[in-house]
Formats: C-alpha cells, sequence, structure tokens
C-alpha cells in the first residue's frame, strides 16, 4: 500500500494503490482494477489487513447514508473522438 488512505465516496479525484490493485475513488462508486496476491507471508498480511480497513469504512460510510438509494445507475461510457492520426 501506498501508505495513503482514501475517504470513501468523498471526491472524484483520489486513488489508492495496494499492491497491482488500484482502487479509485469516486463519490457514487468505488471502482477496481488490477489484481491483488494475498500471499501467506508478512506482506499478504499488510495487504489483507489495508484491503479489510478500506473494505470497513466502505461498509461503514454505505450503512450512515441514511438516504442510500436500492441501486444508481451505471456510469456513463467515457467521450470518445475520432483519431486525427488514422
Amino acid at each position: 500500500m501506498t501508505g495513503k488512505t482514501i475517504k470513501p465516496f468523498a471526491n472524484e479525484s483520489e486513488a489508492l494503490t495496494l499492491g497491482e490493485l488500484i482502487v479509485e475513488n469516486h463519490i457514487d462508486r468505488l471502482a477496481l482494477f488490477g489484481s491483488l496476491d494475498l500471499t501467506r507471508d508478512q506482506v499478504g498480511l499488510r495487504h489483507a489487513r489495508a484491503l479489510k480497513a478500506l473494505l470497513d469504512e466502505v461498509v461503514h460510510a454505505l450503512e450512515s447514508d441514511k438516504a442510500l438509494p436500492e441501486n444508481i445507475a451505471p456510469p456513463e461510457p467515457p467521450d470518445t473522438a475520432p483519431n486525427p492520426f488514422v
């Protein structure tokens, strides 16, 4: 882990790296990309604790939201532009 933490659902600008797993913070979702090996050693233990701490914060944030909707719409696909070099 980078030593950095994020406050889930707080903004659109933070990201957390844990091994090769990237967690992007958004106001309506957390996006996870990559992979994470939880190895049976001290590094694996640190990764497992960091992942658990993040998920505990996510659960707390969701449980604390009195206006939590049943579900939200999927994210909009990004705008694309034609490649000017083709």
